[in-house]
């Protein structure tokens, strides 16, 4: 079979190409099960063995299409995979899902099985064979039913402590990796960016320059806070998570932190500029306060006196050294 520099169409698919396509793709699917339960093993072991429980339906599903193209095509089974078939759905790597937690990771299984449904239906209306149909229905069947397939190996592996347990070790994850990172790297790029902004604005009253002296120092400040931040632990003992995620976390939020009121600097008249970014830091510093409250469980009270009281007070230094 050629297909050039084209993909063929689903339509133009022999039974046999069909056979070997669905073959190819539970092949695929169990492999990512299987990748997905390497992934949560050491975290989420109970999940994990709901992920080894699918990967092996998958593989059922495969050898009785492979037993089926040798009844009627012989044991040569063509090769054709997802990315021949124009529109055929695709799956995304098991990097790209795992970085986003267990429950994106639940969530992308769910429409896996969506996708293998409705191949299936689309397959066994193209197919005159009589067996072809039925297996292709029955496997149609039998993805729409991996939902309370899914649901009985959780029940089986995931009792209400063990997903309680899970939830909690992924939110504390979540927090580790993304949350208390990203909190450092905004603090700091709203903080410590106040002085030598407003000192620049107050000295020179041009607001380009103030821009220009803002951008730098958000800018050479994340990649600073990023690459300490992610050379600092490697997250093996500490149980923080990848040093690039936490790397990225902080660095991004850093700069985020001291653009914020940088930007308003872009406008050339001062006054206005000065009066925009200071409502821009009066912002920052109170969304600071509310993320330490919710999500680090800081008392809102002490949040808003260690984060305002002191964001107020490296402001005032910057004005006072700008004006001085």
């Amino acid at each position: 079979m050629r297909f050039g520099f084209s993909r063929k169409r689903f339509s133009d698919l022999s039974e046999q190409e069909i056979l070997a396509l669905a073959i190819s793709s539970e092949e695929d699917d169990a492999r990512i099960y299987r990748g997905y339960a390497e992934t949560l093993r050491e975290d989420y072991p109970d999940s994990a063995r709901v992920f080894e429980g699918m990967a092996a339906e998958e593989d059922e599903h495969r050898r009785r299409l492979i037993a089926l193209h040798e009844d009627r095509f012989g044991k040569v089974i063509p090769l054709i995979r997802r990315e021949h078939v124009a529109g055929y759905y695709n799956r995304k790597p098991v990097w790209l899902v795992e970085n986003l937690g267990l429950d994106r990771i639940r969530a992308e299984a769910e429409g896996m099985e969506k996708d293998a449904e409705r191949f299936y239906l689309q397959a066994a209306s193209r197919t005159s064979d009589a067996a072809t149909r039925k297996l292709l229905g029955d496997l149609a069947a039998a993805e729409a039913g991996h939902q309370q397939k899914a649901d009985d190996l959780a029940a089986e592996h995931l009792d209400a402590a063990a997903r309680r347990t899970e939830d909690e070790t992924a939110h504390r994850q979540f927090i580790l990796t993304w949350v208390q990172p990203g909190l450092a790297g905004l603090m700091d790029g709203s903080v410590s960016t106040l002085a030598p902004i407003f000192a620049t604005a107050f000295a020179t009253q041009d607001t380009w320059t103030t821009f220009l002296v803002g951008l730098a120092a958000s800018v050479g400040a994340g990649i600073s806070m990023g690459f300490t931040e992610a050379a600092s632990d490697d997250g093996q003992l500490s149980g923080r998570g990848s040093p690039v995620k936490r790397g990225l976390a902080t660095g991004v939020m850093t700069t985020v932190g001291g653009l914020g009121h940088a930007l308003p600097y872009l406008i050339p008249h001062f006054w206005t500029a000065t009066i925009i970014a200071c409502i821009v830091v009066f912002i920052e510093l109170w969304a600071i306060a509310w993320i330490q409250n919710r999500y680090m469980e800081t008392p809102f009270f002490r949040a808003t006196l260690q984060v305002v009281v002191g964001g107020a007070l490296v402001l005032a230094a910057g004005v006072l050294i700008g004006s001085g």
